[in-house]
């Protein structure tokens, strides 16, 4: 699973921004709407029409219930969403179900619990989300990519072409990095990640 699990993952609630992306190599989109359930459910069955053909996939941030009516691959669940295992149950023993982390302990746990991958941070001071933690820097984040052999890691906030070389993970997590350039922004992201 981890060679084949992609490297970027595109958080957003922009149908450009996944169109932008959809079909690239080595990317998930990862719908991540801030609003009403209803807006991520419209938003993600649009997402998962659009790269479904193309071979990419989807993930809903913080909703195990849009994941599975949108019919999306699977979720990403941080601290005040459903617990890993609760995810589990609802979307299946096949879908993705991403956690937050930000230390060895708690990575442990969710990768117990069923996760499939981690998102951790924020890497880097980001103004992407209000009441962020302080930035956990390269030390921390290779730390907890150590701490969970084989399970992918992905470095979230902050995060910029320039950055990635600094960063011993499997791949990268990040929204603002996308939204100007989709398409350009994932080409230089891989040529980093490689």
């Amino acid at each position: 699973m981890h060679t084949s699990f992609p490297r970027i993952h595109v958080i957003t609630d922009d149908i450009d921004v996944v169109r932008g992306v959809a079909g690239l190599p080595d990317v998930a989109v990862q719908i991540r709407v801030k609003t009403t359930e209803a807006a991520a459910y419209a938003l993600a069955v649009e997402a998962v029409r659009i790269c479904r053909p193309a071979g990419t996939m989807v993930l809903v941030n913080d909703s195990a219930g849009v994941a599975a009516a949108a019919g999306a691959d699977g979720v990403h669940v941080g601290a005040d969403d459903l617990p890993v295992e609760a995810a589990r149950r609802v979307l299946g023993p096949d879908a993705v179900v991403g956690a937050t982390c930000r230390d060895p302990e708690s990575a442990r746990a969710a990768v117990t619990a069923g996760a499939s991958y981690l998102g951790v941070g924020p890497a880097f001071l980001t103004s992407t989300k209000d009441g962020l933690p302080p930035p956990l820097g390269p030390a921390a984040i290779a730390a907890v990519a150590d701490a969970v052999p084989g399970t992918p890691v992905l470095a979230i906030g902050g995060i910029t072409a320039e950055r990635v070389p600094l960063l011993a993970v499997h791949g990268i997590a990040a929204v603002s990095a996308f939204a100007a350039d989709p398409k350009g922004a994932v080409a230089e992201f891989l040529a980093v990640l490689r």
